[in-house]
C-alpha cells in the first residue's frame, strides 16, 4: 500500500500522535486535504449522516447563534470523520471544545503579543495576524457559508461530505479570500483544534467518555504506574481524566 492510499484514521491510528502533540508542517494535511487521493470504506460511511451535529443541551459559551455552531461542527466531523475505528469529531464533543477555547484566552489571545506592524510572516513564525483566534474562527465560519451558497447555492451544513471537502481543501490551498488572515492560516487553526479537542482532556470539553484515548490505546493522567511498572509486555490501562481524581 503506497502512501497515498493510507486513511485519515489509519494515520492517527498507527502513529505516535497522541495528546499533547503538537502538529505541524503539513503532515496531517497531506492526508485530510486535496493530497488525500482514495475514499476508504470507512470514510464512505460518514455520507450524508455528518449533517447531524450535536444533539446534546450542553451549553455554549461563544457562539451565539446554533448556524455558525452547526457549520463549525460540520467542518470539524470532515477532519476527524466517525468510521468503524471510532467517534468522529462530533460525537468526541469537538465543537464545544473548540467553543470553550474560543471564549477564553485562547480566543482572544490575552497572553500574546499582539501589537503592530503585522507583516506577512515566515513559515518559521509564528501567529502573525493582527485579529484574534475568536475573530479568525468567526470569519472563517462565515467564509465557508459563502462558499457553500456560491458553489452549490446551500448552507454548509446542507451540502453533501464531498461538497464540503471541496470547500474545505480550497481554504487549505489557500484559495479563498479572506481579510486580515490567510484561509490558509484559518484551516490550519481549525485542523490542530479539532485534532486537539479530539484528544484534550475531557475536563476540557472534547474526548467525550475518553473515546479519543481509548482508540489510542493511551492511559490518560494515572496517579502512578507502581503497580505494573515491572510487568514485562504492552499493558492494557483503562484511561482516567483529570475530573476522575
Amino acid at each position: 500500500m503506497s502512501n497515498k492510499d493510507i486513511s485519515r484514521r489509519d494515520f492517527l491510528k498507527t502513529t505516535g500522535i497522541a495528546t499533547g502533540t503538537l502538529i505541524g508542517g503539513g503532515l496531517i494535511g497531506e492526508l485530510i486535504g486535496f493530497n488525500s487521493k482514495k475514499t476508504t470504506a470507512s470514510t464512505k460511511s460518514t455520507e450524508t449522516k455528518t449533517n447531524k451535529t450535536s444533539e446534546t443541551s450542553e451549553g455554549k459559551m461563544f457562539f451565539t447563534t446554533d448556524k455558525e455552531f452547526n457549520i463549525l461542527a460540520a467542518a470539524t466531523e470532515r477532519i476527524f470523520p466517525k468510521d468503524n475505528l471510532g467517534a468522529g469529531a462530533i460525537d468526541l464533543g469537538v465543537p464545544y471544545f473548540i467553543d470553550r477555547q474560543l471564549a477564553g484566552q485562547y480566543g482572544s489571545n490575552s497572553k500574546e503579543y499582539m501589537q503592530g506592524p503585522f507583516g506577512a510572516g515566515l513559515p518559521t513564525q509564528g501567529y502573525q495576524s493582527r485579529l484574534t483566534r475568536a475573530e479568525i474562527f468567526t470569519q472563517g465560519i462565515q467564509s465557508l457559508e459563502t462558499e457553500a451558497k456560491k458553489r452549490y447555492k446551500k448552507s454548509f451544513t446542507d451540502i453533501s461530505d464531498k461538497e464540503r471537502d471541496v470547500i474545505l481543501t480550497a481554504f487549505q490551498k489557500d484559495e479563498i479570500k479572506m481579510k486580515g488572515v490567510t484561509a490558509a492560516f484559518f484551516f490550519n487553526l481549525l485542523r490542530s483544534a479539532t485534532i486537539e479537542g479530539a484528544y484534550a482532556d475531557p475536563l476540557y470539553g472534547g474526548n467525550k467518555n475518553m473515546e479519543g484515548w481509548k482508540m489510542k490505546g493511551f492511559p490518560g493522567h494515572q496517579m502512578s504506574y507502581i503497580n505494573v511498572i515491572e510487568k514485562e509486555g504492552f499493558q492494557k490501562i483503562a484511561p482516567r481524566s483529570l475530573g476522575m481524581h
